[in-house]
């Protein structure tokens, strides 16, 4: 008896067994399936690596709200093609121009497409120009030339055969006469007018069969010119966005990286944080940094006033500057709007810029929010990178020198000559000097007054940046969402965050492109200040959602056109390089002071981009239909949120809103 209920005993212990066994399984198959996406926060740097999550990666849904186009401008088309008489170019012109670039990417790309242009204007030859970057920089690439290091040269010549007749070189007579100095050169300013060369340059041009221009400022033509030069403006457009394509192995690894981003799914935003050196020491961004980073943007600010660049104080009042829009939003402040937009902690954000003031260490608050922050270093591996550089001729590891040391006895001698006085307590131990403390600005800085001469290395780290910046360019245009932390700066220089917004209008207007005024944003943080992280202000929160709604839209269109495109033409390529496909929805025409069109004055598209746009609309109709069951527990926290900010809807001023009179808002929350 004793035995037999033992047995029972076994035997209900492992009936139980088993069912916990089969109510685990069932657990975990249902968290498969409904588990919430999630991304590794770091991708591993190695060749073919799967991004696709671990749950459910082919379920993956689009948030609409998030990452949807916005529909008022769907019916805007690229459209670059003359629209009225446009002979080709004859061998018979007047002779022939060759330019020497200095910059980085952004005055490189404008200055081409100004060169392009003016070589039209002049009915002249267009030599491939000079990048200056590359043949200062001493033992890049062997393979490539200077404007081959960065562009492909046979797509620059043959798209614009029949706008200009591009040549390798110059002849060899005139060639000659560059070797001995008797070519004319001028220095146009980057605003010059159609008529300084049509007056100026043109007879100098017939006369000598030659000149060749310097360009510093990132272009050497007006940004907005009349509307009989539309045709010049759309010859921009074919430059920028048709001719100037990177070297293969560039737009190889580029659309390699945008595979990557994507391999999961799921879309993915760029963000370019425009926290360049020489720009916050242009507009006195010094004291958003803190310690030796201050002192390096003063002294480039001294340079600046040095040189004749900037014609201001040193020393200027810089939280000041950041409430006027002057500076730029910090990588928090950005964390902080794509949280109240709705992007969840685990959305990818590509970090783009050759260049990022401060380091790593400037990321580390918006790494804290979005873990799947990540850069070209973990989308390729080194191996990679090296590739697309080319083969290059190796340069000293360590170039840095240290002083020569100081004996034992060289030091009681001049302990000793040094003359009577009180003796002082003996100096507390050294600490180490580290390595990083020695090399390039660390060193320099702490040791003398005078920034030192570029090295070899500095000189070929500003080549690459050219590359790193095309990649960069590359992911920014064809990222799902576009987020600029410093564009529209006045410096009247071209930016990268203005390019990449101008492209990314011309190829798909209604893609996610943000177009923030850091003037109205800085009013707001000033507002949360002291509890950036914890404040629970509903108000604010739906006064942000929706001053970046509206940027996305036509209102910031037009502020795009009256703020940007005077400095550069290819930041806002509307209307002349656009047309509209008829819809029912009416577009708004908005004119400005000068008469010319901020928005709506766009032609209509010939029939076959009709027909073509009509099949594609048919097409993802049919596609949005299928996706529509699976996204409605997606977007049951956009209806919640929509709730929130229906009572802000037409309310154009955002000093309308009485921030102070929240009663919900608990700062200690």
């Amino acid at each position: 008896m004793k035995m037999a209920f033992k047995s029972k005993i076994k035997w209900i212990a492992l009936f139980v067994l088993m069912l916990s066994m089969v109510s685990l399984v069932i657990h975990l198959s249902i968290t498969k399936l409904s588990g919430p996406y999630s991304l590794q926060s770091t991708l591993m740097p190695a060749i073919g690596f799967n991004l696709t999550p671990i749950f459910g990666g082919d379920r993956a849904v689009r948030n609409k709200r998030s990452w949807g186009h916005v529909k008022s401008l769907k019916s805007l088309q690229p459209y670059a093609n003359p629209r009225s008489s446009y002979p080709v170019p004859n061998e018979k012109n007047n002779g022939y121009i060759y330019a020497k670039i200095f910059g980085g990417f952004e005055k490189i790309r404008s200055s081409i497409c100004d060169l392009v242009t003016i070589s039209r204007l002049l009915n002249a030859t267009l030599v491939i120009p000079e990048i200056q970057e590359t043949l200062q920089s001493k033992g890049i690439s062997y393979k490539f030339k200077s404007f081959s290091y960065l562009y492909d040269e046979e797509q620059f010549v043959a798209s614009l055969k029949n706008d200009v007749i591009v040549v390798n070189s110059l002849p060899e007579n005139l060639k000659a006469g560059r070797r001995r100095n008797e070519i004319h050169t001028y220095k146009p300013k980057s605003s010059a007018s159609p008529n300084f060369y049509v007056k100026e340059i043109l007879p100098e041009l017939k006369k000598s069969k030659v000149i060749g221009l310097v360009l510093h400022d990132g272009g050497c033509l007006q940004s907005i010119l009349p509307q009989s030069m539309s045709e010049f403006q759309r010859l921009r457009c074919r430059v920028a966005f048709h001719a100037l394509k990177f070297r293969p192995k560039i737009q190889v690894l580029g659309q390699l990286m945008v595979q990557r981003l994507r391999a999961s799914g799921q879309p993915f935003l760029a963000f370019h944080p425009g926290l360049v050196r020489n720009t916050l020491a242009y507009h006195g961004c010094a004291e958003l940094y803190q310690d030796v980073h201050t002192e390096l943007i003063q002294y480039q600010r001294a340079q600046m006033i040095k040189q004749g660049i900037l014609n201001d104080e040193l020393s200027v009042d810089s939280h000041a500057q950041r409430s006027n829009g002057s500076c730029p939003l910090m990588p928090e402040e950005i964390g902080l709007l794509l949280k109240e937009m709705g992007y969840s902690t685990e959305t990818m954000i590509y970090v783009a810029g050759s260049e990022t003031f401060g380091g790593q260490r400037i990321l580390i608050p918006l790494r804290a929010n979005f873990s799947n922050t990540v850069d070209r270093t973990q989308v390729c591996t080194k191996q990679e990178l090296s590739d697309v550089v080319g083969p290059e001729t190796p340069l000293p590891l360590n170039p840095f020198q240290p002083p020569p040391t100081i004996s034992e006895e060289q030091l009681k001698e001049e302990w000793n000559r040094a003359g009577p006085r009180p003796r002082p307590l003996p100096p507390p131990p050294d600490r180490p000097i580290y390595q990083h403390e020695k090399e390039g600005w660390y060193g320099w800085i702490t040791e003398s007054d005078t920034e030192p001469e570029p090295s070899s290395v500095d000189l070929r780290n500003q080549a690459h940046r050219l590359i790193w910046d095309a990649l960069d360019y590359i992911v920014s245009v064809e990222a799902d969402a576009f987020f600029p932390g410093f564009h529209n700066d006045g410096s009247g220089w071209p930016d990268f965050s203005s390019l990449v917004m101008g492209h990314r209008l011309y190829e798909s207007a209604s893609s996610k492109t943000y177009r923030p005024d850091r003037r109205v944003l800085a009013e707001l943080f000033n507002i949360i200040h002291d509890n950036l992280y914890h404040h629970n202000n509903r108000t604010w929160k739906r006064v942000v959602r929706e001053h970046l709604n509206k940027s996305l839209s036509e209102d910031g269109l037009i502020r795009q056109s009256l703020l940007s495109k005077p400095t550069t033409f290819l930041s806002h390529p509307l209307p002349e390089c656009s047309c509209r496909i008829p819809s029912a929805e009416v577009a708004k025409q908005v004119k400005g002071n000068d008469g010319r069109f901020l928005y709506g004055g766009e032609d209509e598209c010939p029939r076959w981009m009709q027909l073509s746009q009509e099949d594609t609309r048919s097409e993802s109709a049919v596609v949005e239909e299928g996706s529509d069951d699976n996204s409605v527990s997606e977007h049951e926290n956009d209806r919640v949120e929509q709730q929130e900010s229906d009572d802000s809807r037409g309310r154009s001023s955002l000093t309308q809103i009485p921030m102070d009179q929240d009663d919900e808002w608990d700062p200690n929350d």
